[in-house]
């Protein structure tokens, strides 16, 4: 059973800060430099970005962040559980709170980048899942065979490429 809250928190605390530097080799791990997109700490502080953590009893388990791309459109940015806590539904959490606030900040839609190779496989799963489908690059994103491109309606409206 999943228990832990997720709140708002500070990516330069000790241990998010741990967990970020391995969410950002995994990813220079699994993709070129010019198609790496994670945000670093400094990114994650932007007033655009609010940026969240999963705690079960004090123990760090997951993150993501959520930034605002325009007034009616996000993004999602910075998903990462930690090893340890994979396959409890700690990403779901995560996502599904993300997509809660970004409801509630009258988002029409969200929107992400993730890798195409394999091990991104359980992020386009985990977003497929969760209704994303396949776009076009958006905001500063340009077309690349190493990025896949997603987004949600949260309005019920068909998403459009522009953003």
């Amino acid at each position: 059973m999943l228990n832990g809250k997720i709140s708002v928190d500070d990516p330069r605390a000790d241990d998010v800060r741990g967990l970020l530097e391995r969410h950002l080799a995994f990813n220079n791990a699994q993709s070129p430099p010019e198609d790496v997109h994670a945000l670093d700490v400094e990114e994650l502080l932007d007033p655009s970005v609010t940026f969240f953590s999963f705690r079960d009893d004090g123990e760090l388990l997951g993150v993501g962040a959520v930034k605002e791309l325009d007034r009616r459109h996000a993004e999602v940015k910075s998903m990462h559980t930690a090893q340890a806590a994979r396959g409890r539904g700690v990403a779901r959490a995560i996502l599904d709170h993300i997509l809660a606030v970004a409801r509630e900040r009258g988002y029409a839609r969200i929107s992400l980048e993730t890798g195409t190779m394999e091990a991104f496989a359980p992020a386009r799963t985990l977003y497929a899942t969760a209704g994303f489908t396949a776009c076009e690059p958006f905001g500063e994103y340009r077309p690349s065979p190493n990025s896949t491109f997603m987004t949600l309606s949260l309005n019920g409206a068909e998403p459009t490429a522009a953003g």
